[in-house]
């Protein structure tokens, strides 16, 4: 994503500021993200990133994550980037909310408060349309299977899903 796509940063009183989304990265500055979570029965979408990403590149996430645009809904931000990441419509349910920090490489940090939204999909009749940009490769997998790998093989996992797999029981899935 380019550098001037501004965001909602969240200020100390929780009031919200706009501010350009590379700029918040590199400022660790605490700001509003969304995480979606595609799941049929009990199996998880999980995405690994495009290699060309500017940051973690090439680790596995979650199905989707991003940023709502300044002004957008965390609703319409969750939607846009089903539909722009995995060529996705499904029906989406804000959950939960969780709130992390950790540095993602190339100097920079997320410090987010995600609202965590659960989608129900059907992978027999599911026809995913992945942004290559976006996403290099899919798989499904229970969480369970993904916490043992993402302990056993760390390096291989976007820093924000290995907090999502440590504390899943906050996410309200």
């Amino acid at each position: 994503m380019p550098d001037h796509i501004t965001i909602p940063a969240i200020a100390e009183d929780e009031s919200l500021y706009p501010i350009e989304k590379i700029e918040a990265h590199r400022l660790g500055v605490l700001h509003q993200a969304v995480s979606i979570f595609v799941f049929c029965g009990a199996d998880l979408l999980v995405q690994r990133r495009a290699a060309g990403k500017y940051h973690c590149g090439g680790l596995w996430a979650n199905s989707c994550c991003s940023h709502p645009h300044w002004g957008e809904t965390l609703q319409d931000c969750a939607e846009r980037r089903l539909g722009e990441e995995l060529g996705l419509a499904l029906p989406l349910t804000q959950v939960g909310a969780i709130e992390y920090a950790a540095g993602v490489g190339n100097g920079m940090r997320e410090h987010e408060r995600v609202a965590v939204f659960h989608a129900p999909a059907d992978r027999q009749t599911l026809d995913i349309r992945p942004d290559h940009e976006e996403v290099s490769e899919l798989r499904w997998e229970t969480p369970r299977r993904l916490h043992r790998e993402a302990t056993e093989r760390p390096e291989i996992f976007a820093p924000w899903f290995r907090i999502y797999l440590d504390r899943w029981d906050e996410l309200g899935l």
